[in-house]
Parts: C-alpha cells; structure tokens; sequence
C-alpha cells in the first residue's frame, strides 16, 4: 500500500512543532522535578524542625507517667494547634498514635497505624499514605526507649506540583497551537511563490505543444518571482526557461511552415514537368515501329511518373490541408459514403471479404464529402493491402451521442507493435516492403489523419492478432433544413 507523501508545509509544521514540543517537554520535567526537590527539600526540613519538637513534648509526657497519666500520642498532642501533625508512638506500655486536626485531635486506628510502622521501617525518612487522612512524610527518632514517627501532611507539595504541572500543560498547549498558526501563516507566505510557479507550470503543460502555432503567455508573477529570495529564484528561472521554450516553439512553427510552403511549391511545380514527361511516353507508345527494349522502358517511364504524380498530389495535399485549404463543407451522408466505399474498394481485391453494418437512419453531418470519401478509401486501401487473401474486412457507420463513428474492422494478422506508435506518420508503413502490391507511398494514413483532424474529429487504432480496428469519430453537426438548403 502507498502512502501519500506529505507536503513540505506539513513536513516543515511537523519538524517545528515536534522540536519545540521536545523542548518544551524537557523543560517542564526539568522544572517540576527541581521545584519539586525544592519543595520535598522545605517540607523535610519543616519536619527535623517539628521532630525535635515532639521529641521535647515526648520527654514532658514522660515526666508525666509518674502521675499516672499514660504516655500516648494524644496525650502529646493535647493543646498543640498544628492542624496536619502526626505523631505515633511505641514503648513498653503500648503504641498510639494521633493527628493534629481544626477540631482537635484524632486517634489512628490500627490499619492506619500499621501503614505507618511499615513506612519507617524501610526507610527511616519516607511517605506514606494513610486512608482517609492522606498523604504523610514521616521521620522517625528514639528517645529512652520510646520510638516517635513525626510527619506532616504531603498536601501542600502535591496541591502545588498539581497547580504547576496544569499552568506548564496549559501553557504548552496554547504555545504550541499558537506556534502552529504562526508556523502555518509563515510558510504559507513563504511557499506562495511556489505555489505560484506550480500554477503557472501546470497550466503550460496543459497546453497542446506538439502541433500548430503555439505562444506560451503563462508566466510567474512578477510578484512570485524575486531573484532576491530562494523561493523567488525557482519563479525567476522557471519564467527565463518559458522565455527559451517560447523563442524554441516560434522558431519551430516558422520552420515548419517554411517547410510546407517548400512542399507545397515544390509539389505544384512538379506537377507540370510530371505531365510532360507521361504525355510525351504515351505519345511516343503511339509509334508501332519501337523496337521492344525501348517500348519496354518507356512503359517503365510511364509507370514510375504515374507513380510520382500520386505521390507529388499526395504531398500537395498534405500540405494544403496543414495550412487549413483544401476542405469545403457541406452536408455529407456517412452511411451512403461507406456504401460507395465499399463498392469501390470491393472490386480490387476480389479474394477477400468485404461486408457492411451500417444504420438504417442515415448518418448526417457537416463536412468536405471528397475528403470523407478519400478517408474510407484509404482505410479499406490500408486494410486490403496488409492482409492475406481470404481476410474479411468489416465497414461499419454509427452514432454515438453527439458523435458519428465509421469503423474498418479486418481479421487479419494484426499490426506490428514496433510500428503502430508511428502508424499515422508521413511516410511509415506496417510492411517494410516497397513492392507496390504491399508497400505504398507511406502517406495513406497520414493524409486519412490530417483530413479528420480537419473536421475535428480523431483516428485510432486497436490491433492484435486476427483482430484490427481502426475507429474515427467526428463531432455530429446537425444538417441544414430542407427550407434553409433550398435557399442557399
């Protein structure tokens, strides 16, 4: 499975954040652990004060025995007004402890007094946590056999560390969001001269480059493209580089129409000397006294300047019908088009099958009715010629939505894939041959492509052993009404 990678804003706004989060984290366990030592550091001292204390009240308590009254906890207490101090204590006569309350004093029970004697048994300094009264630390002494646990209540560290770590979270939080929108609006300036040249880069490619006059006006904004930052140079080059593209594709259609105006002439001069050199061969096959060697070649000459005639009319063509010459529109019907093809085309190559699928509702469209019939033509040329005898080849007219659709469909042997990218160049064949009963001129295709283009429409093809179509579409435009033709 792929994942979508992440965009430089959102890859940037991470690495930020996340390094500012650590930061922040670091900090704030740094704080709330020396504030924290701080604080236990206070509370241990506070209590070696009150330890001593006790100890002092332990030892009056102890004078006391003498008069009979037992040395207890809450006899210590008696009288101090230390809300939170707890004292416990174990001698001979027994173990009592109590604590410090607004009220007085209050007797441990025995589970509580328990969890004390485990805590100082461990560790002479520790804390414990007694049900229902809280949490304690507690030191203890020994004074004339008598063990004393001294604490005090652990709520004021904790109601403290508490309130920090909420003002550190809560700061964090609102830093870090604040950091992200501040983060978020600085890339985003920062990244709008790239975003500019994106723009201007997607919109060039969505323009068609590869034929006809084209003039590349996109450009970055002047704004988007200061060489002065590093975002601003990619936009300075990227409109540099569109200059150069621009000068390239002028130069080009210059040439390209140089060439086909060399074409054009060349082919429409040629005309004249090509009909002079096959009337003077037909006219010197008139003479019956030719001896048969020179009978033979002018036959050849004939032969190859019928030839040249074919190929120089094709070029004419070609080139007329790139300058946009050569069509003129009317009202065609596909469906009999194909007819007449099909009959035309049948008689040359006898062997073959040749069948026909077409609607019974004509097919109309606005177009150049020759032209049309020259593309079925060369489509059942094309076919007849690259297949065996015995091969059926199939002329279908259609419409499909607001297309008309003419199909040749043959089942011979398919089309070489090395040569089907370049099936509709000038001068390519599917035979490599250059016999004349299989190779052509190499302009078939060629010109069926440049007259469909001419009406807007496309050519392709499909092809795979014993399966070959090649499929043109044409825009429909309705036909003209009876009353509008009859007074054009």
């Amino acid at each position: 499975m792929t994942h979508r990678p992440l965009t430089l804003q959102t890859r940037l706004m991470a690495a930020v954040i996340g390094f500012v989060s650590l930061i922040l984290i670091i900090v704030a366990v740094i704080t709330s652990a020396t504030l924290g030592t701080s604080l236990e550091g206070r509370l241990q001292d506070q209590l070696n004060r009150i330890a001593s204390q006790t100890t002092v009240l332990v030892k009056q308590a102890q004078l006391l025995t003498v008069a009979g009254q037992p040395l207890t906890a809450q006899n210590v207490l008696a009288g101090q007004r230390y809300p939170g101090l707890l004292l416990a204590i174990a001698s001979e006569g027994g173990a009592s402890g109590a604590l410090v309350t607004p009220d007085g004093t209050t007797v441990l029970t025995d589970s509580q007094f328990e969890a004390l004697t485990e805590a100082v048994t461990e560790s002479p300094h520790a804390s414990v946590t007694l049900d229902g009264l809280g949490s304690f630390s507690v030191t203890v002494r020994e004074y004339g056999g008598v063990g004393i646990v001294t604490g005090l209540p652990r709520d004021e560290v904790q109601s403290t560390m508490a309130q920090l770590l909420t003002v550190i979270t809560l700061a964090t939080l609102g830093g870090l969001i604040l950091l992200a929108l501040t983060t978020a609006i600085t890339i985003r300036v920062s990244l709008r001269p790239l975003r500019a040249v994106a723009g201007t880069a997607t919109r060039v490619a969505n323009q068609p480059l590869d034929r006809g006059e084209v003039s590349i006006t996109e450009r970055v904004p002047a704004s988007e493209a200061d060489p002065r930052t590093e975002t601003g140079m990619v936009g300075a080059a990227l409109n540099t580089l569109l200059d150069h593209v621009n000068d390239s594709l002028a130069a080009r259609q210059k040439n390209e129409e140089r060439m086909r105006r060399f074409v054009a002439d060349a082919s429409h001069e040629l005309r004249t000397p090509l009909a002079s050199i096959r009337g003077y061969s037909e006219l010197s096959l008139r003479d019956r006294e030719l001896p048969e060697t020179a009978q033979t070649a002018l036959e050849r000459i004939q032969a190859q300047s019928l030839r040249m005639t074919r190929l120089v009319e094709d070029l004419l063509l070609l080139a007329r019908l790139d300058e946009g010459q050569e069509l003129v529109h009317g009202t065609v019907d596909l469906t009999r088009l194909a007819l007449e093809g099909l009959t035309d085309a049948r008689p040359t190559a006898p062997a073959h099958h040749w069948t026909i699928d077409v609607p019974e509702e004509p097919v109309v469209m606005l177009g150049d009715a020759g032209r049309l019939h020259q593309v079925v033509a060369n489509l059942l040329a094309n076919a007849r010629t690259h297949t065996p005898d015995g091969t059926t080849i199939t002329l279908s007219v259609a419409k499909e939505a607001d297309e008309a659709v003419i199909r040749v469909h043959d089942d011979g042997p398919g089309i070489d894939p090395q040569v089907r990218d370049e099936l509709f160049a000038r001068f390519a064949r599917g035979d490599s041959s250059r016999a004349r009963q299989t190779g052509g001129t190499g302009l078939g295709l060629a010109i069926a492509k440049a007259i469909v283009e001419g009406h807007r429409g496309t050519i392709t093809v499909d092809s795979e052993p014993g399966s070959t179509t090649f499929t043109v579409r044409f825009p429909l435009t309705p036909a003209p009404t009876p009353a509008s033709t009859s007074t054009s």
